[in-house]
């Protein structure tokens, strides 16, 4: 890790501590959400499917406009007060509302459901990363160096999660909002000094107008990282949606195989933890394309043995990979972007180019998933959808640019080649 002056410590451990406690707070409920739709609220895979393909619809209408936002105010708090308020609402919104309306008017209950995840969660999360990488290059760190707690608090709901679960999910729901009130006391605190050589190398004199983004649009290295988007994430993540429920099926009953898949999630967000002090280093040795390319490799890969696994032993170890995914993934895109893309976009590449089309897949993709995983079962989608992922990657190592700076790029200040 880089060393923290001691002008910026403070600043750095209060937003540590807002990523920590926000990955907390919506590791105790949506890293169960397929669980409690199917459990507790009777949905079948194929309806569960739906409620993913729903979210996603509004999450990509909602990470644009989020990203637009970040740009236009850049380091103000604004937007993110407005994600910890609607996160600290989490509780009474579960239990009083979205339950409710899923058992008595279904398409209802998952639209307002969708709605509500994307204003605190699903866009949410797109615009604290945004603004955590963004406060990383501001104060001279590595965006890893910050993310990495957003894991050791996922990590650490995570390890009671599961028993939570068994006994009441409202007990995770009621946790994570006190999570979320103490969050907003922290970001109250913080402040960040945007009167820097680095904050002017960061953020971006001139604001973006719409006609930047029409730019952004037009500019064929966005599509072609859409396209490693769609071929790659899609898979990784929409197969992570109802990977719990796959892995369930391994133990003599759900309530085992639940309170496993928790402690082995603590497991692969404390490999995330581990991963994000290391592999920045990597990526910036490397390059972000080939950072890229091994996550395509490595999850096409897990997806096929996951297909072919008949061990819950194997199983096991197989699903803490996804923490090395994620982390590799996370780092090698963010400096993608900044390497590739103007500063006065960076946001709007991020929650546009990359979140917005990563939930384009679940609108695409989860319903027919979800329909395969009751067809044919989950072993042979998984099959499937590792194919999938590594035939893009292939088409990826030409359609991707080169990445040919060992530094960090905003130092290299190569982020205006839009």
């Amino acid at each position: 890790m880089k060393t923290i002056t001691a002008e910026n410590k403070v600043s750095y451990y209060k937003m540590s501590s807002i990523i920590f406690l926000y990955f907390f707070t919506w590791s105790a409920s949506v890293g169960l959400l397929a669980l409690w739709l199917g459990e507790k609220s009777g949905l079948s895979g194929s309806v569960i499917g739906t409620v993913f393909a729903v979210n996603g619809i509004f999450a990509v209408m909602m990470k644009p406009i989020y990203g637009y936002i970040m740009d236009k105010i850049g380091m103000n708090k604004a937007l993110l007060y407005f994600i910890v308020v609607m996160s600290a609402l989490m509780a009474p919104f579960f239990i009083y509302v979205y339950q409710p309306l899923l058992l008595s008017h279904l398409m209802l209950g998952i639209i307002v459901g969708a709605i509500y995840l994307s204003f605190a969660w699903y866009a949410g999360v797109a615009a604290c990363e945004s603004y955590a990488d963004r406060f990383s290059r501001i104060n001279g760190l590595e965006f890893g160096q910050v993310r990495m707690w957003g894991s050791l608090g996922w990590a650490v709901a995570a390890a009671f999660s599961g028993v939570l679960f068994n006994i009441s999910p409202a007990y995770n729901f009621i946790l994570g909002s006190g999570a979320s009130v103490i969050m907003l006391v922290v970001l109250l605190s913080l402040k960040v000094n945007t009167a820097t050589t680095e904050a002017s190398q960061v953020i971006a004199q001139d604001k973006i107008v719409f006609a930047d983004v029409i730019a952004l649009l037009k500019n064929p290295k966005f599509w072609a990282f859409c396209l490693y988007v769609a071929g790659v994430a899609w898979m990784m993540f929409i197969a992570e949606q109802q990977f719990s429920r796959f892995f369930v099926t391994f133990f003599p009953t759900k309530e085992q195989g639940n309170a496993v898949y928790g402690y082995l999630s603590t497991v692969q967000s404390g490999l995330e933890f581990l991963m994000y002090m290391i592999i920045p280093f990597i990526v910036n040795t490397i390059g972000a394309k080939k950072g890229l390319l091994f996550v395509g490799l490595l999850v096409g890969l897990r997806l096929i043995a996951s297909g072919l696994c008949d061990s819950h032993l194997i199983i096991s170890v197989i699903k803490p990979l996804y923490g090395l995914e994620q982390s590799l993934l996370l780092v090698s895109v963010f400096k993608y972007i900044a390497e590739h893309f103007n500063k006065k976009v960076n946001s709007t590449m991020y929650l546009l180019g990359y979140q917005a089309m990563i939930y384009v897949g679940s609108i695409v993709i989860s319903s027919p998933a979800g329909y395969l995983y009751d067809r044919i079962g989950f072993e042979h989608t998984y099959i499937i959808m590792g194919v999938i992922a590594l035939t893009f990657t292939l088409i990826s190592v030409f359609t991707l640019s080169a990445c040919h700076s060992t530094r960090h790029p905003t130092i290299n200040n190569v982020a205006n080649n839009s």
